[in-house]
């Protein structure tokens, strides 16, 4: 009898080419597929020197300009129009320069990802991809570059962790509010480099746009890979979003998991995490009375539709704070065109916001809604360590789009459920 097998244990024993592994096992495996950023601009520019600027499968990599968009300087500018000729020079068909969007909206959304592959990208937050059935993980600069070239790379096969959701969520309280209950519970490292899988009746009450931002923030415990099953609400994501019949994905019945966890989503409150920690977690009732001077909806984690049409929601007929500084980052084109139609861009426009082009915006202290010393920010994006937003002595806590939105209105940290 076949031995049973978690999510992660059966992409890592297909893309190994074994019937079965085992936690602790080490294995080579093939990558479904690979993606890079502007940041490897300058491995690149060494890995085309050395080999000749081979890849293993053009088809099966992807460069998205996202980190540094719009070029905020001369170096950047210069990064962007390397890389751009270089995907022309080395074949690679899925090139997303500027304006696109963020890797972990975008690849999604063009169909790069599919139930039960194996995705590495060069940013962390890869883990995203695994709202939709994926083993995604973020590797190094130089790991990408013999992904790039040799297609494969060695996996140790990682414990996996089962947290099984239960009920469903009340009224403005949010999948980011799950992720953040969960780092505040049981802590940064609580699955360090360890598989979760994210399994229960409760998931079926969660949108994918939800399932990502959960996904996406996995990294953030410690786990190497963040994982959903692949139900029938992915695949009517996929199919709509790129046309592409995919297949259901799950654990098989009897996985072994070393830990098990539960978290009833019907009896959680709003979260908020306080500088510098993601676990350092307190629910929006034991807040208190903090001001802001700037509110963030965007990001990887926060800027899909959903994200961007609560914000508005809340906002509607309100007027931001005149002390507060509200951005508003979709985190891709199509994400920002969709807003446009449905009304949501101009109610926030409306209400004070600034829209800003779809890109990673301020979420690592890039060229807008950088902080000076002693403000304070609080942020849908999904990392508040010291100086991640400009100065070093700035705050950042980390909330919902849902309280982000509220706290703008009124200038403080505030519960949405009372707006």
């Amino acid at each position: 009898m076949a031995q049973a097998l978690t999510m992660a244990e059966k992409i890592l024993a297909r893309t190994a080419g074994v019937e079965s592994v085992r936690p602790g096992d080490y294995i080579t495996a093939r990558i479904d597929f690979a993606m890079a950023h502007e940041s490897f601009g300058g491995v690149l520019k060494g890995m085309m020197s050395a080999v000749a600027g081979n890849i293993f499968d053009p088809r099966k990599v992807a460069i998205v300009l996202d980190h540094y968009s719009p070029a905020p300087d001369e170096k950047s500018a210069a990064i962007h129009r390397f890389l751009t000729r270089a995907a022309k020079q080395m074949g690679i068909e899925n090139f997303y320069g500027e304006g696109y969007g963020i890797c972990h909206r975008v690849l999604p959304e063009e169909g790069h990802v599919q139930p039960g592959m194996l995705i590495v990208g060069a940013d962390s937050h890869t883990t995203t991809y695994g709202a939709l059935g994926a083993a995604a993980t973020g590797i190094g600069m130089s790991e990408m570059a013999y992904v790039f070239s040799r297609g494969k790379l060695w996996f140790m096969v990682p414990p996996s962790i089962k947290i099984t959701f239960e009920g469903a969520l009340n009224e403005s309280v949010t999948a980011k509010d799950i992720i953040l209950f969960i780092a505040g519970e049981w802590g940064a490292d609580f699955a360090q480099y360890k598989a979760i899988e994210f399994l229960g009746p409760g998931v079926e009450t969660l949108s994918i746009e939800g399932r990502m931002t959960i996904a996406n923030m996995a990294v953030e415990v410690g786990a190497k890979f963040g994982l959903f099953p692949a139900d029938d609400e992915a695949l009517n994501w996929i199919k709509e979003k790129t046309g592409i019949e995919a297949e259901t994905f799950g654990p098989d019945t009897g996985a072994e998991y070393e830990i098990e966890y539960k978290v009833d989503l019907s009896t959680l409150e709003p979260q908020v995490a306080f500088p510098h920690a993601v676990d350092n977690v307190r629910p929006i009732s034991e807040v208190g009375e903090i001001t802001v001077d700037q509110a963030v909806v965007g990001g990887c984690t926060n800027g899909h539709f959903q994200d961007l049409a609560k914000a508005a929601e809340i906002l509607k007929g309100g007027k931001v704070h005149p002390d507060v500084r509200f951005l508003v980052i979709p985190a891709s084109r199509k994400v920002e065109i969709e807003a446009v139609k449905a009304g949501i861009i101009e109610t926030l426009l409306e209400a004070g916001a600034m829209i800003s082009p779809p890109s990673c915006g301020n979420c690592f202290g890039n060229h807008i809604g950088v902080l000076a010393e002693g403000q304070k920010c609080v942020s849908a994006t999904n990392r508040n360590f010291k100086g991640r937003m400009g100065s070093s002595q700035a705050q950042i806590y980390l909330a919902s789009p849902a309280t982000v939105a509220a706290s703008a209105i009124t200038g403080r940290i505030t519960d949405p459920r009372k707006i």
